[in-house]
């Protein structure tokens, strides 16, 4: 038996905020945050989702895509929700507002954080374009001065990129992880887990049952994102473009089948426990190493206050194994 099964699987999924996490089942999607020492403040999103508006993003292959816009359109609301909370839980000091403070409010009042999130969402598209798409692409273009034969194998070019596109990756979320603020994220992402994990093994949701868990876990979005950069390796053995711009755009219009083949790679390591969905599991889990940490008890009861919420009496979370 593997270490990663589990009594029963949930189709109930979450993800780590600012002081919070975001608990989603089929009925209902709750976020919960630490507003006070003893305070957690709990609030269900009203949600629907390309894959509740549209029958075609249930299809196979097509559902990933689906899931995936759904997922990051939640997450961010869920975040901003987190953001507020936090923000509003920590004592204003007494200063006098600064010239730019005052004309920030007076312009835009509430609406500045979803500005400035919506703008840094934007940067953030742009970076991670540049620095996972392009630039792996320059780099490699870099070896023509060194061996032209190399830099014509278009198995080396594919084989080459990907394994720079996933040290980027690691290298990313290493630096991210060591920031103060992230840490705290990553120590709710060890949460969640361990709450899933903890209900998936049919245990009582107290802090004492689910500290014992595991933080890493199969069916984790850490685990999606390495998939789908894997599964773009063996894409681009087939794109013969030299020049790195037209290159990384190609690869970007191909995303959604990195993108539909990976939700089903990771559904499939969800219900099997076999030698091949441990293979394919594997670089994820690893991943997730970096961006899971051990929470403390105060994260793991906003984890159950979440997790408690949107469990349906009728077992309709439930998936067969």
């Amino acid at each position: 038996m593997s270490k990663y099964d589990t009594k029963r699987i949930t189709s109930i999924g979450g993800s780590a905020l600012i002081e919070g996490i975001m608990m989603r089942g089929p009925q209902k999607t709750t976020v919960a945050v630490r507003t006070g020492d003893e305070e957690i403040y709990t609030e269900d999103l009203e949600f629907v989702g390309l894959t509740q508006k549209y029958k075609i993003f249930r299809v196979p292959f097509i559902r990933g895509l689906g899931g995936l816009i759904d997922s990051m359109r939640l997450s961010y609301k869920a975040l901003m929700l987190s953001a507020d909370k936090a923000i509003e839980s920590v004592p204003e000091e007494e200063e006098e507002p600064s010239k730019l403070e005052k004309w920030i409010d007076e312009k835009l009042g509430d609406k500045f954080m979803k500005i400035l999130m919506a703008l840094a969402a934007v940067l953030g598209v742009g970076l991670a374009i540049l620095l996972f798409f392009v630039a792996p692409s320059a780099i490699f273009d870099l070896t023509n001065y060194i061996s032209p034969q190399f830099h014509d194998s278009w198995l080396a070019r594919s084989i080459i990129e990907g394994i720079m596109r996933i040290a980027l990756f690691l290298v990313y979320i290493v630096v991210v992880s060591q920031m103060s603020d992230m840490k705290r994220v990553f120590m709710y992402h060890g949460a969640e887990h361990k709450t899933i994990f903890c209900y998936e093994n049919e245990l009582p949701l107290t802090v004492e049952n689910v500290r014992k868990q595991r933080r890493f876990h199969p069916r984790c979005g850490t685990s999606f994102m390495v998939i789908m950069i894997i599964v773009g390796i063996i894409i681009g053995l087939f794109i013969h473009i030299a020049n790195p711009f037209l290159r990384s755009a190609v690869k970007i219009l191909l995303l959604p089948i990195s993108c539909g083949v990976g939700y089903e790679l990771i559904k499939l390591c969800g219900r099997h426990d076999n030698k091949l969905t441990r293979i394919i599991a594997a670089p994820g889990l690893w991943a997730q190493r970096i961006t899971t940490r051990e929470p403390d008890d105060k994260m793991i009861e906003v984890a159950i206050k979440a997790m408690e919420s949107v469990i349906p009496e009728n077992g309709e979370d439930l998936v067969t194994k």
